[in-house]
Order: structure tokens, then C-alpha cells, then sequence
């Protein structure tokens, strides 16, 4: 099979596309559905905007599920029916880190119909939705994570410069955990609960920690080699990803477990504002570094256009969503005004990706391995 080569993703012949069928596709379910998801909270909470937010939200949370169908058969059909081409690419440390976009794409996706569903239909037909693709999802997610980082430890073709910011989606996924179990909260019998948040909290901590390790390597390998080649360009804006999720998680997680701290919930809340204000911090540096960067690679000539270019719209979306979160969490009217800021960028982003993405598909360049 012709696997990506990072310096020179055009290389090679065009496979069968499903044989070829990229693992990154998935990204586009995760960008789509964020956009959704933070339009339907009204960012700037602007009473005019609400029913055009809400409307515009429930549409692309529609859209990512048609994407995800549309999107999951060829994904599932490939393991089928080209197992080698499928394992070939989860030992490339190029790209197998992308197989996290599809446990991550349902997860993203079940928090999107969380957040639009009770508008729609029952909130129990809702939390059955919900349940399954949380089911499904953190299954996949802790088998990708741990099947990636063995292949990385097993491999004898891992050098530092292959390092990249594709690494970050595995640890990503499970940080996404808390955001899914939390609405199924109130569906859990009072003994349950317990369990429910403290898987919760395992899950981040598993995801939030294999973060900390990648972006050490990543940081190393930015230091002390070259830039990443033009195609990975994109790939640093991933580490946005685990910032966000990491602190609006915690959030989300003191809510659901209130009825647990008893007289503590406040205190609780209270921490875990201050620890997603801290991940937020850094999340603001890391989106200078990744700007700064970007810049850098365009006064060296154009971007080429890939399926990496979703990280351009979920991380971003992901420290948005934990902006509007902290801004109303703090009453601070200045950081929500950075989250509506941050928003109208990531439908920008949106717009640009998935236009250059529907032209690749058009030329056939989108299925060019």
C-alpha cells in the first residue's frame, strides 16, 4: 500500500478509494458538529440572535450526523475488507494518530445531539442516542489510544522529527469522555452516579496526561529540528484540542457530580473554575504559537491543501467553547467578548475548509494517497 509521506503527501499512486480511504476523514464530523454546538449557545448571548443561533446550530449538529453516516461506512467497510491497508496506516506515525478522529467525531457528535435534541425530540429518545455513541465512542477511543501508542513503542522507524500534532487526537478523545457522560447523569439511578463521574474524571485523566507527554515531544521536536513539512502545518492547532475539552470538562464534571459534594458543590465548582482557567491560559498561548507558525509557513509559499486542515476548525472550536464557558462562569463580559471574537474565526475557518474540501472531492485530489 502507498502510505503519506510528510514531505511529500502527492507521492505515489492513487489506490482504490476505499482501500486509500483516509483515516483522517473524521475530522470533518468533529469541525462541523463544534460549530453547531457553540452556535446554538448563542455566543454573545444576544436575545435578536437567539432563534437564528439555535436554528443554525441544530443544522450543522444535522449535517455532522449525515456526515458521520456518510462518512462511517467507508471507515468501517475499509477494516473489512482491506484489513492490511487499514493496519498499514495505524503503524504510520504519520497518520494513525488520525484514526482517533472517528471514536472522537461519535463523541463530539453525541454532545452536539445532547445539546440540540431536547429542542427536537424527547429528552429520552435523546439520552438513548446519546448513550449508544457514548458507548461505542469511549469503547474505540481507549482501544485507538493505547493501539497507537504500542505501534509507536514497537516501531523501529520512529525518529524525534516524526513527531507531529496529529499525536495529540488520541488523548484528546478521552478528555472529550466527561462531556458525554455528564448528560446521561440525570438518567442514572442516585447509587450510579458515583461511578458515572468517576469514570469521568479517569477518562481525562488518562487523556489530559498522554497530552502532557505528546506536547512534550512536540515541543522538543519544534526546538530542536526544523518545522514540520507544509502538510503538517496544520497539525499543531490540534493541541487547542485537549485545552479546551481538558478545562470545559471540568467544569462539566462538577456540575454532574453535585449531588455528590453535598455542601462541598460550591467549593468544588469553584476549583474546578480555576483549574479550567489555568488549562485556558495556556490554551491562549498555544493559539499565538500556532498563529505565529502559520504565518511562517505562508511566507514561504501556499498551504497544500489536505484532509489536515480540519484541525484547523474542531481545536479552535474546542477553546472557544471553553472561553464562552469560563466567560459566563466568571461574569466576565471581556472573555465572553473573546469567545464570540474566537467564534466568528472558527466559522471563518469553517467556511474555508469545508469549501476546499468539497472542491478537493470534486477533482478526485481528496481520495490521492
Amino acid at each position: 500500500m502507498t502510505t503519506v509521506d510528510p514531505a511529500n503527501p502527492s507521492a505515489g499512486t492513487q489506490p482504490g478509494r476505499l482501500r486509500g480511504f483516509h483515516p483522517g476523514w473524521y475530522g470533518a464530523v468533529m469541525g462541523t458538529a463544534i460549530v453547531g454546538i457553540l452556535a446554538y449557545q448563542n455566543p454573545g448571548q444576544l436575545a435578536g440572535l437567539k432563534d437564528v443561533a439555535q436554528a443554525f446550530g441544530a443544522l450543522m449538529v444535522g449535517l455532522s450526523a449525515v456526515l458521520a453516516v456518510g462518512l462511517g461506512i467507508p471507515y468501517v467497510a475499509r477494516w473489512l475488507r482491506f484489513p492490511d491497508a487499514a493496519r498499514a496506516d495505524l503503524a504510520n506515525p504519520a497518520v494513525g494518530a488520525l484514526y482517533g478522529t472517528f471514536p472522537a467525531g461519535l463523541l463530539v457528535l453525541a454532545v452536539g445531539i445532547a445539546t440540540v435534541g431536547p429542542s427536537l425530540v424527547s429528552r429520552d429518545a435523546t439520552a438513548a442516542v446519546v448513550a449508544l455513541l457514548s458507548a461505542i465512542g469511549l469503547v474505540l477511543a481507549v482501544v485507538v489510544s493505547v493501539a497507537f501508542a504500542v505501534q509507536l513503542f514497537l516501531s523501529a522507524r520512529v525518529e524525534p522529527p516524526t513527531a507531529n500534532g496529529s499525536w495529540f487526537i488520541p488523548p484528546v478523545v478521552t478528555i472529550i469522555a466527561p462531556m458525554v457522560l455528564a448528560p446521561l447523569a440525570p438518567y442514572v439511578a442516585v447509587a450510579d452516579l458515583p461511578l458515572l463521574v468517576f469514570a469521568g474524571y479517569a477518562l481525562w485523566g488518562m487523556g489530559f496526561f498522554l497530552f502532557v507527554l505528546v506536547a512534550s515531544l512536540l515541543f522538543d521536536r519544534l526546538v530542536f529540528h526544523p518545522l514540520p513539512p507544509a502538510p503538517l502545518a496544520p497539525s499543531v492547532w490540534i493541541g487547542l484540542g485537549p485545552l479546551g475539552v481538558g478545562g470545559l470538562a471540568l467544569l462539566v464534571l462538577a456540575q454532574a457530580g453535585s449531588p455528590i459534594w453535598g455542601d462541598a458543590a460550591a467549593v468544588v465548582s469553584t476549583l474546578s473554575l480555576i483549574a479550567a482557567s489555568v488549562l485556558w491560559g495556556f490554551g491562549l498561548w498555544w493559539l499565538a504559537a500556532s498563529v505565529v507558525l502559520l504565518v511562517a509557513y505562508l511566507r514561504r509559499g501556499p498551504l497544500p491543501y489536505g484532509l489536515g486542515w480540519w484541525a484547523f476548525t474542531f481545536p479552535l472550536g474546542a477553546l472557544t467553547a471553553s472561553t464562552l464557558a469560563l466567560g459566563r462562569g466568571w461574569h466576565a463580559g471581556a472573555v465572553e467578548a473573546v469567545g464570540v471574537m474566537l467564534f466568528l474565526a472558527l466559522l471563518f475557518a469553517w467556511v474555508i475548509v469545508s469549501g476546499r474540501t468539497l472542491s478537493a472531492v470534486r477533482s478526485g485530489a481528496a481520495w490521492r494517497r
